[in-house]
């Protein structure tokens, strides 16, 4: 028996015992699901009280894109499949390189689709991943971990610093619970006790999705990708996202739909430079120069302030 592993678990609190849902095997479906429910309004208040410290992560992951590095998530189980779909849903609602983000997970791919339980626990292994990643000082490692101690990933966190990349860490176990200075920035959102014992899928899996989701939105904002509340950015990978970016030339530039489809063949299928072509009455030319000048920003191209 592993008594120091017994003790940790046991003061954790995503291991605890939900008080809530102690006699949940005796209620019917919907009762259940309002249990349930309950307890994933708590997350969303847990995760805002957390805001100064994902505003934290996001300058060093917009530091990081900026200077040509990358955001880079490392996680075991749920966390891990969780910063794979963040990394994988950037390039398609911001139009940023494959390479920028990435999603490493213990196990490998394989452990997208199948749990591979033992991975976790293979310390040396996520220290060298981060090194088959090629992980630089220029990037920001980002390791998710419900328990906060899962081996894998505070290797990959440890092998990140002594690299000399920035490096957050989400959790959903409380700040004042651990030594958490091996990370430049923590970020815990305390969920409390999940439904189901242990079951960190739930809220702690919720919790985590909307951290990464802020931080990765924020970040592109400020590179960029984002024109008001649109994703200008965009890549026009299928039908939908044509018709979607038809519709963003339209309500920002306020031109009809024969109108928006003409400027977006003009560009090349290019959004944004559709969008500076209609909003400063400018040719293909002129906005490709001006966007260039104003660092892919459309607000600014359009003012032109970046030339003056």
């Amino acid at each position: 028996m592993n008594q120091s592993l017994r003790d940790e678990l046991a003061s954790l609190m995503t291991e605890q015992r939900n008080p809530a849902s102690e006699r949940i095997d005796e209620l019917d479906a919907e009762e259940i699901l309002r249990i349930i429910s309950d307890e994933d309004l708590k997350v969303a208040t847990a995760v805002r009280a957390e805001i100064p410290y994902i505003a934290k992560a996001v300058e060093l992951v917009t530091a990081s894109l900026r200077s040509g590095g990358r955001l880079v998530y490392v996680g075991a189980g749920t966390s891990g499949r969780l910063g794979v779909l963040d990394a994988a849903e950037c390039p398609p609602t911001f139009g940023s390189a494959p390479e920028q983000i990435i999603g490493i997970i213990a196990g490998g791919d394989a452990a997208l689709k199948r749990s591979i339980e033992g991975a976790e626990d293979r310390p040396e292994q996520g220290s060298e991943d981060l090194r088959k990643a090629k992980v630089n000082n220029r990037d920001t490692v980002c390791g998710i971990a419900a328990s906060r101690r899962t081996p894998y990933v505070l290797s990959a966190i440890r092998e990140a610093r002594s690299i000399g990349a920035k490096t957050v860490f989400v959790t959903t176990n409380p700040r004042d619970s651990f030594r958490l200075d091996e990370a430049d920035v923590c970020i815990c959102p305390v969920v409390g006790p999940e439904v189901v014992t242990g079951s960190t899928r739930m809220k702690s899996g919720t919790a985590q999705k909307l951290v990464l989701n802020m931080i990765t939105t924020a970040a592109m904002i400020q590179l960029g990708k984002v024109y008001g509340n649109l994703m200008v950015d965009l890549q026009l990978t299928n039908e939908k996202l044509l018709e979607r970016a038809r519709r963003i030339l339209m309500s920002a530039g306020n031109v009809t739909y024969d109108a928006a489809s003409k400027y977006l063949s003009e560009a090349d299928g290019h959004v944004k430079t559709a969008l500076v072509m209609i909003l400063g009455n400018l040719s293909l030319d002129q906005a490709r120069r001006r966007l260039e000048a104003a660092g892919g920003f459309v607000r600014k191209a359009v003012k032109g302030d970046s030339l003056r």
